[in-house]
């Protein structure tokens, strides 16, 4: 048996399934049942009879999805509907209209989305109910931008969060501030409403405040510290003028702060996750073992430069094959979270493609051995791979057809690196979004299941 070869088709089937088990349909049905005219979810029971309206709306890489699911539960109950999502994530709607849009950099379709999302739920009175379905991407897919701001001066923004190596916390924190709907502004727009809030968590440790930049949550972060994010990666001077003067307005209090945790205006709001990165690499640890394998979950809170958390995997899988610590081969080695990549290059790749070359190279030579880096939503960085598969030959491989590694990393340039090689993982959309996976498998595989 080519235990190489094996190991690849495991490290497959096992990250297929867990992103089956976080698929936007699964999720819906394990937290929300319709029990006559009531609308239950995780305990929270909605008498639907209540209600004169009934409103779905949403953003985010999973929003069509979702709305299709709750679309099957809510049948003719259902007024009117709208998600905004990424080019491409679609699926099949009746009643909710769709609006594709740009992500990760926000375009003029998402400001189009974004003003009818807001006139929809700006029409919902006392009597309505408002389902908002938040996936990952959420915060690029509702680009409103707040008063004296422009969509371009917004995408500067983002792009210069994104390339200064900020972490999702940091970059939601300044999108609350630029926004009309994020940081709870949507459930400010939403209220007297009641609204229920559907979500999936792409977000380390799933705070709800950071999804999607918490549009139905209350915002625990202000103008003052959006400053302080500023200062930390010095972009006082390559942000526009314009922004820093509305941060700085809203610091000095002359521009209303965003709605806060234990505002009356959330009274009527409640937040419920759905699925996470946690169910997904469970549901890898539960394949793993099928196929013979001893699981070990690492975490899922992993985040941090990706090179460097990339060496860190190619250790333990070298620990493994040298003391057999800190488990016995074959061994399946599972991580969550969200790494970040601070761009010096020019080449083309996301963090999952830079991940797998990264630890192609602590990987070298070492036999029976496979690191697979992949995102859940199926699209890694502004390319059509997920992500990819290295093993102990990939350096080899790639120098025999003439292919420098160190140039390539370097460049930023993960996608060109493996595309000659076929070890780029394509899924295409995957219409859910729940973070990363990384997975280790080492020794000869069993072929059981």
């Amino acid at each position: 048996m080519d235990t190489i070869a094996q190991l690849r088709r495991d490290a497959e089937t096992i990250y297929r399934r867990a992103i089956e088990a976080v698929n936007p349909k699964t999720a819906i049905r394990s937290h929300v049942e319709l029990r006559g005219q009531k609308l239950v979810c995780d305990g929270k029971i909605l008498n639907l009879d209540e209600f004169k309206h009934i409103y779905l709306v949403g953003a985010g890489k999973a929003g069509a999805a979702m709305a299709a699911a709750m679309e099957d539960l809510l049948g003719a109950r259902l007024t009117a509907g709208l998600v905004v999502v990424k080019y491409g994530h679609l699926a099949p709607v009746k009643k909710t209209a769709i609006i594709e849009a740009g992500h990760p950099l926000p375009d003029h379709n998402g400001v189009e989305g974004a003003r009818k999302l807001a006139a929809l739920v700006e029409q919902a009175g006392e009597d309505d109910l408002v389902i908002c379905l938040i996936s990952g991407g959420g915060s690029a897919l509702l680009p409103l931008p707040a008063a004296g701001l422009t969509l371009e001066e917004k995408q500067q923004t983002t792009q210069a969060l994104l390339s200064c190596g900020a972490d999702i916390t940091e970059i939601n924190a300044i999108r609350k501030h630029l926004s009309r709907l994020k940081g709870g502004q949507l459930a400010r727009l939403a209220a007297p409403a009641a609204t229920i809030s559907l979500i999936l968590s792409d977000v380390i440790g799933d705070p709800l405040d950071s999804i999607a930049s918490g549009p139905t949550v209350g915002d625990p972060t202000t103008f003052e510290q959006c400053l302080n994010i500023i200062d930390k990666y010095r972009l006082v001077e390559t942000l526009p003028p314009a922004i820093m003067d509305h941060l700085r307005q809203g610091a000095s209090g002359s521009i209303a702060e965003t709605p806060k945790p234990g505002d009356p205006l959330f009274s009527r709001v409640s937040n419920h996750i759905i699925a996470s990165n946690r169910q997904a690499v469970e549901a890898a640890a539960d394949k793993a073992r099928e196929l013979g394998y001893h699981p070990l979950i690492l975490s899922t809170f992993i985040e941090g430069e990706t090179r460097e958390i990339a060496r860190m995997h190619a250790a333990i899988a070298r620990e493994i094959h040298h003391s057999g610590n800190p488990l016995p081969s074959p061994a399946c080695v599972i991580s969550g979270g969200e790494t970040t990549v601070t761009i010096t290059g020019s080449g083309l790749g996301g963090r999952n493609q830079e991940f797998a070359l990264a630890a192609a190279f602590d990987l070298a030579g070492l036999a029976d051995t496979v690191i697979l880096s992949i995102g859940t939503d199926g699209t890694d960085g502004p390319t059509d791979a997920a992500g990819a598969i290295v093993d102990g030959q990939t350096i080899e491989r790639a120098r025999t057809l003439g292919l420098d590694p160190r140039t390539y990393l370097d460049n930023n340039d993960a996608y060109h690196f493996f595309s000659p090689l076929n070890d780029l993982l394509i899924t295409g959309p995957t219409n859910t979004n729940v973070m990363d996976i990384r997975l280790i498998l080492t020794g000869k595989a069993n072929k059981a299941g």
